[in-house]
This record gives C-alpha cells, sequence and structure tokens, in this order.
C-alpha cells in the first residue's frame, strides 16, 4: 500500500497509478484548434535576486514544450503562463520566442506567440506612438521567426490611451501592418491588475463593442481572439457576434469544458495556461469530442474543473505557481523554482490542495515521486507536526 501523504488538514493516501490515457501520437486534434500556454523552467542554480533577469533552465524549457507537441497541442508561447511581466522580461521572452520558433520547426509543432509592449519602461508615461513602435518591434520578432503573433494586451496602451479611439487606431495600425492573421487577446484584470478599463471602459457592454468593432473592421487580418475574463456567458455572447471565419479561443479557466463544447450555435477553441498540466488530459479529452461524443468529453474534462479554479482563485494572476508546482509534481523539472522567485506566492496549504486535486486527477505519471516531492516540500517549509 502506498504510503500516507500528511498534508495539513490530515492524511492523504495517494492514488497507486496515473490515468490510463492513449500513447501520444503527435496528432492534433481535428474538431478544435487547442493551444497549451505553457510556462518557463528557471534556472535554480542561478545566482540571482528577483530584480534581476530571469535565469532560464532551456533544455528543460524546450523539453517541456516537446512534451506538450508530443500530445499534438499547439504551444502560446511568451504569454502570461510564461511569467510574462511577471518575472520574465522582453530580451527574455524574445530569447524564448526564438528558441522556442526553432524548436517547433524541427517537431513538427504548432507554435503562436505573445507580442506586447513590455520593454517599455513599467514606470513610463508612454506615448501611443511609443506604444505602437513597441508592438511594431516585436510583432516583427514573431514574423521573423515564423510564429503566429498574439497580439496581447498592453499595460503601456492601457496607461498611454485616453478612451476608445485610441485602441481603435492603436489596433487598426497594427493589423494593417501585420502579414497574416493574428490572435488578439483580452485579458482581464483579474489577471493583470494593470489593464482596468481596456478598450476604453471599465463597462464590459462599451469595452465588448470597442473590441468587436476592431474586428469587423479588419476581419481579414483576425485568425481569431482570446478571452480571458472568466464569464462564460461573455465569452458566448462575443463568440456569437464574430465574423464568419474568426475564431473564439476560449480563456476561461473556470468554464473551459462547457465553452469549448459549444451549443447548437458555436463552440470555443481553447488558448488555455490551465492546459499546461492537463495537456495529456485535455488532449484525449479533446479527441473523444472529435468523435462527436461530446458526453464523453465533458467527462473527462469536467472533473478538472475544481482543480483549475483552485490554481486559478484570487488573486488570479498567480496561478503560475500552482502550474510550475504541479509540472515539478509530474516530473518534468527536477526543482520548484520559478523566476522572480514566484515558487512563494502562494501558501504550503494552497499547494497542498493543488497536490491532493491533481494526483486524484491522475495527473501525476509517477504518483510515487509526486508523493516523495509533496512530504519533501511540506517537511521544509512546514516541518515536523
Amino acid at each position: 500500500m502506498t504510503a500516507t501523504v500528511a498534508l495539513p488538514w490530515g492524511p492523504y493516501t495517494p492514488r497507486a497509478t496515473p490515468l490510463d490515457l492513449p500513447p501520444p501520437t503527435g496528432l492534433p486534434p481535428t474538431s478544435r484548434t487547442v493551444f497549451s500556454a505553457a510556462h518557463v523552467v528557471a534556472d535554480p542554480y542561478a545566482d540571482i535576486s528577483p530584480d534581476d533577469p530571469a535565469a532560464v533552465d532551456w533544455e528543460s524549457t524546450l523539453a517541456f514544450r516537446r512534451h506538450l507537441w508530443s500530445h499534438g497541442l499547439g504551444v502560446a508561447e511568451a504569454m502570461d503562463t510564461a511569467q510574462r511581466g511577471m518575472g520574465l522580461d522582453w530580451a527574455g521572452a524574445a530569447e524564448l520566442i526564438r528558441r522556442s520558433a526553432a524548436e517547433a520547426k524541427a517537431v513538427g509543432g504548432r507554435i503562436a506567440c505573445g507580442v506586447g509592449t513590455d520593454q517599455l519602461r513599467p514606470s513610463a508615461e508612454p506615448t501611443l506612438a511609443e506604444v505602437r513602435s513597441a508592438y511594431e518591434e516585436q510583432l516583427a520578432l514573431a514574423e521573423a521567426n515564423g510564429v503566429q503573433p498574439i497580439l496581447m494586451a498592453s499595460r503601456a496602451l492601457a496607461k498611454a490611451a485616453r478612451g476608445p479611439e485610441d485602441y481603435l487606431a492603436t489596433y487598426a495600425h497594427l493589423l494593417r501592418q501585420s502579414r497574416e492573421p493574428v490572435i488578439l487577446h483580452w485579458l482581464g484584470p483579474m489577471f493583470d491588475p494593470a489593464l482596468e478599463g481596456y478598450w476604453g471602459s471599465a463597462d464590459l457592454d462599451e469595452a465588448t463593442d470597442t473590441f468587436l468593432r476592431v474586428i469587423a473592421e479588419h476581419p481579414d487580418k483576425v485568425d481569431g481572439i482570446k478571452i480571458s475574463l472568466l464569464d462564460a456567458a461573455r465569452e458566448i455572447d462575443v463568440r456569437r457576434r464574430l465574423p464568419s471565419g474568426v475564431r473564439c479561443y476560449t480563456g476561461d479557466d473556470f468554464n473551459y469544458p462547457e465553452l469549448i463544447a459549444g451549443d447548437e450555435r458555436g463552440f470555443s477553441h481553447a488558448l488555455l495556461g490551465i492546459f499546461d498540466p492537463l495537456g495529456p488530459l485535455a488532449a484525449h479529452a479533446v479527441r473523444v469530442l472529435d468523435t462527436g461524443d461530446a458526453a464523453g468529453f465533458r467527462a473527462l474534462l469536467d472533473p478538472t474543473v475544481e482543480l483549475s479554479r483552485h490554481l486559478f482563485r484570487p488573486p488570479t494572476r498567480f496561478y503560475k505557481t500552482g502550474v510550475v508546482f504541479l509540472a515539478w509534481l509530474a516530473g518534468h523539472q527536477d526543482h520548484f523554482t520559478m523566476v522572480g522567485g514566484s515558487q512563494s506566492a502562494r501558501s504550503l496549504p494552497h499547494l497542498a490542495k493543488a497536490y491532493e486535486l491533481g494526483d486524484g486527477l491522475g495527473l501525476f505519471p509517477d504518483p510515487d515521486l509526486a508523493a516523495h516531492r509533496m512530504r519533501a516540500l511540506l517537511a521544509v517549509n512546514g516541518g515536523a507536526r
């Protein structure tokens, strides 16, 4: 019998075997386009402080992307999940994009990457011209590396814009320049408080109208949109108002099973941070959906929502800590160190609950390894109880 783990609320008996999933084929699902926003692996031996540029373990970081590609998932690179703007600066993100693009080309994996304005100093008061120039620099790098751009919401634009017209003009300028259709990303303030009032209004109905106007005026340059507002009803409303041919990629880590399954009027594709720890299970679930078995898809994915809601609970922006923690427990990296020291952003009880939920789902390929690492974390950080 597997030895128990002494969690803060009592002994827990880990499962003996992981979830039984088909072996990876590398083939993408056919009914939905699915991206996992992937985390970065820090170099735990780098002698740096949280204020220094991130030290990345490149081999482990790229190995995790190969893991996702092996299951047929696309990789959304240099996004919020990669601690963009929370430990990973533009120089680090640019290197990540270059390396991941080359790796994607070598293995035939699908990749898209975040394009933003984070080379601008956070303390600056940028002009709209400076915001456009920063976006252009990052867009050029993405295109030079053959990567689909994801136009991310910009803290600098939120600071510089005086109303909806400034957003409309900025995005129109960028979309006219883009060689290929991009993905537009609306990241809500629960993920980044600096994005409050994005699209020129704190009123979400008014913001939604501006967002949709950008798309309506440039439908040939928008492959799709990613909405990260944790509001299923709003996403469905926006999805139904999109021009024909423009996809909706859900970024709702609270309601993704129902949004991906869809209804008689449509469905969402996926670009999700929670698909970092759920990669193999998520890929299998969507393949079940490929057969038309929506009930089977929901039976696989619905039980994961409790874990996702736990990881993404407020302050939501610290969900990355739980994502990296689960990667460590699953054996994808040898340590629980994060760029910027973000491993300290969640409490020990929070991490213990994430372990319990993840083990209950069978997410860990080696449950004994996960249990051993959980015990070690508890011993070092909690002491004997």
